[in-house]
């Protein structure tokens, strides 16, 4: 049975304003910790990992397992309540605002509305050698049971892999006159995810070619309001797949008048 958060038949004493995790007790706090520091594991260490805890915000932490995992490293566990809470009821999140379509739906919508096979081109660019996220979407077997891009109809898919130059896959964009371009990115160390987004959407603007595709980018760190403020009309996180992806896709050229 769901819970009712509107009307709060769960538990009186939640307050949706001052939200913290949940244990065994409504507003208990209760949450589990793992870290790993660079010490032996003894007493000494234990004690190291209830310090840090308690700076973390955890009351009355408890070591409930420490391990040694190398010469001078353990790993622990740590239990507490967490002192820390949210109002909930004060956040906001921008996120992809579109009715996500079936395969078939999808077909249907291109077939029926835009009247001709749409080209998709993926790669993951920069330096990125990550191609995981990249082919969930696109490659014909797709991911967790959703097919990918390259299995639908009226749909040309063409995933160009890992470590593309920004230059190269707009210089493919050209070539195929694409009408939708996904950039994965899952290298993130020093905001490098960031420069080349950016770098993108600029050779993009020096071709005179970002007002004619659906720029769309994805990935681990990867938020619709990330990608919107670096000049994305979409961006796509975890747990997203590619009827997701490829229904905001379509929806945006019918919008926008790219057919």
């Amino acid at each position: 049975m769901g819970y009712d958060m509107s009307e709060k038949t769960f538990d009186k004493t939640l307050d949706l304003t001052k939200l913290k995790p949940y244990g065994d007790t409504m507003n208990d706090g209760k949450v589990q910790v793992s870290f790993t520091l660079p010490v032996i594991c003894d007493e000494r260490g234990d004690e190291a990992a209830k310090i840090l805890a308690k700076k973390m915000g955890l009351n009355d932490p408890l070591v409930a397992h420490s391990e040694a995992i190398a010469d001078n490293f353990t790993f622990y566990v740590v239990y507490g309540s967490l002192v820390h809470d949210v109002n909930y009821e004060d956040i906001k999140v921008i996120t992809v605002e579109n009715d996500v379509l079936s395969k078939y739906e999808i077909e249907d919508k291109i077939k029926a509305e835009i009247g001709r096979e749409i080209v998709i081109l993926g790669a993951s660019t920069g330096t990125d050698a990550h191609t995981v996220g990249i082919d969930a979407i696109m490659n014909m077997k797709g991911f967790a049971g959703h097919y990918g891009l390259e299995r639908y109809k009226n749909v040309e898919a063409i995933n160009m892999g890992s470590q593309v130059l920004n230059e190269d896959f707009v210089k493919k964009a050209k070539e195929l006159n694409a009408d939708v371009l996904l950039v994965s990115q899952t290298v993130t160390q020093k905001d490098v995810h960031i420069k080349n987004l950016t770098n993108l959407v600029e050779i993009l603007e020096a071709e005179g070619l970002r007002e004619k595709v659906v720029l769309i980018c994805g990935g681990p760190r990867i938020s619709h309001e990330l990608a919107k403020e670096l000049g994305y009309d979409a961006g796509f996180g975890p747990k997203k797949f590619a009827e997701d992806v490829a229904s905001f896709a379509i929806q945006n050229i019918i919008e926008r008048k790219l057919i």
